[in-house]
């Protein structure tokens, strides 16, 4: 998949695994990216895969979670 996909993939999962809306998914996306966190990513299309895409979203959830703040219930 392409970076950007992959990039779309985490946030997705994001908002799939935890309890987080859009926002705060590409907040933490965009973070990482800032960090460089994706930047092997970019540089090896292997890593590209939904399996590491999982592993990424739980990682970067753990490492933001104080950050966030859960959804507001409906």
């Amino acid at each position: 998949m392409t970076y950007e996909a992959y990039l779309d993939e985490v946030a997705t999962l994001l908002t799939e695994l935890y309890d987080i809306d859009d926002a705060a998914a590409i907040r933490l996306v965009v973070d990482a990216q800032a960090a460089e966190y994706f930047s092997p990513h970019d540089d090896h299309p292997a890593m590209r895969t939904l399996t590491r895409a999982r592993e990424d979203a739980v990682a970067l959830y753990k490492a933001g979670k104080p950050k966030l703040k859960p959804k507001p219930k409906r």
